[in-house]
């Protein structure tokens, strides 16, 4: 209920705007194209982890013979689909009548199981939906951004965002395409390692107590929330050719920003503020995370989508690089939070989500009020920004140790001695 009470409010919100919102949205997709057909099959492909094999068969077979269906219609009524993919709408609508069947065909635990898989499937492509409206409320309510002073505070890191940005122009086209099919499909590398963690739900019959998507979700609905407090564009927008006659300068990223006093900035209403944490940075940090105790390819796949991620963000001027240290910290720090709910709060989850917080706040805080004494000193801010993360980092890993089962060391046999 909450859920649902958070949704329409958000749909009023962006009503009052002149916005779709979010259920408006992904009720638009039922019919008309959706604006990423990977993105609803890979929510079905979640919401069948309930299901058996030959029911996933079936369930496959009937998503992609409506996609037909309806891709045939559009070329008899010269229809073309211009914006989105001209696929997904089938995977929502088998998602939908699992629902359906849920209620009318099953009942105990089988129904309350497969509600759960559907919930799942929905709360995906619905995540993306408000957090895509979000970012448009963000746009309209917040006509003054902050990027002066976190590019001036950059400069303690040496400007990675710029450093970066030219080693992915100097790749070419061919680089620019394989990072961008990287950055914008991390939803369904996040559906990849959620699937292994849930492919025994079918034959148990329950989810585990805590999986990849919760940390994805709540770091969806968390973040938004941080860039109405702390609005930030981006050096591609702000300091580059993206960010038209609002832009301080087209800088980026050939020469880096001159030292001065920051201010206030207009921006335009349309641009997102969604730099401050970095929430691709957090998402592929959740997918690094999580895939660390699958298989080795699953562990492979897992840091090169981290390295990509964060090769991306900055190279497309997306970021700066504190967006990328508050991002990080942003991901263990939920993550704590997290895992704590679902063991039991003790101590040291306590003391790491508290720490983690301060943390978070001190370089937010640093940011805004201390930018230009970090960039004249950044032999002694840089590291110590780095040193914050580094902490954070070694303050999860040595507190998930503790709470990882251990290993039962097997039986001995006991040596008899034998009559000779």
């Amino acid at each position: 209920m909450v859920g649902l009470g958070f949704l329409v409010a958000l749909e009023v919100a962006a009503r009052h705007y002149g916005l779709p919102g979010p259920i408006a949205s992904q009720a638009r997709e039922v019919i008309f194209a959706p604006a990423s057909g990977f993105l609803l099959y890979a929510s079905m492909g979640l919401m069948m982890v309930v299901l058996t094999w030959r029911q996933r068969f079936i369930a496959m077979g009937t998503a992609i013979g409506i996609d037909l269906v309806i891709l045939l219609v559009r070329w008899v009524a010269d229809a073309p689909v211009t914006h989105g993919h001209p696929f997904g709408n089938g995977a929502l609508w088998v998602i939908l009548g699992c629902a359906v069947i849920a209620v009318t065909r099953r009942t105990g635990r089988e129904r309350v199981l497969l509600l759960k898989g559907v919930g799942l499937g929905l709360l995906l492509v619905t995540g993306r939906k408000t957090g895509d409206t979000w970012l448009l409320i963000t746009s309209k309510t917040r006509p003054l951004v902050l990027d002066q002073y976190v590019a001036t505070a950059d400069h303690a890191l040496g400007n990675p965002s710029w450093l970066v940005g030219r080693l992915v122009r100097s790749t070419g086209s061919f680089g620019e395409v394989f990072l961008d099919s990287v950055y914008t499909q991390l939803a369904v590398a996040a559906v990849v390692v959620a699937l292994y963690q849930l492919r025994n739900v079918a034959a148990e019959r329950r989810f585990p107590s805590h999986h990849l998507v919760r940390t994805f979700l709540v770091i969806g609905l968390l973040g938004p929330a941080i860039y109405m407090i702390y609005p930030v564009v981006g050096p591609v927008f702000a300091y580059g050719a993206d960010g038209g006659h609002w832009a301080v300068a087209d800088l980026w990223p050939d020469t880096t920003t001159p030292l001065g006093t920051p201010h206030h900035m207009p921006f335009d209403g349309f641009t997102p503020r969604n730099c401050m944490p970095s929430l691709h940075t957090a998402w592929a940090t959740t997918i690094f995370i999580h895939s660390r105790k699958g298989p080795r390819y699953l562990r492979y796949a897992g840091a090169f989508w981290l390295v990509a991620t964060l090769a991306a963000t900055l190279g497309f001027g997306y970021h700066y690089g504190i967006d990328i240290i508050t991002g990080v910290i942003f991901t263990l720090t939920i993550e704590t939070a997290l895992r704590s709910l679902e063991r039991g709060w003790d101590r040291s989850g306590t003391q790491l989500v508290a720490y983690g917080t301060a943390v978070f706040a001190a370089i937010l805080v640093a940011a805004r009020w201390l930018p230009t004494q970090m960039a004249a000193h950044p032999w002694v801010f840089g590291p110590l920004l780095v040193l914050a993360m580094v902490s954070v980092i070694y303050g999860y890993v040595r507190t998930t140790r503790q709470w990882d089962p251990k290993p039962v060391p097997a039986p001995r046999a006991e040596l008899r001695p034998e009559l000779v």
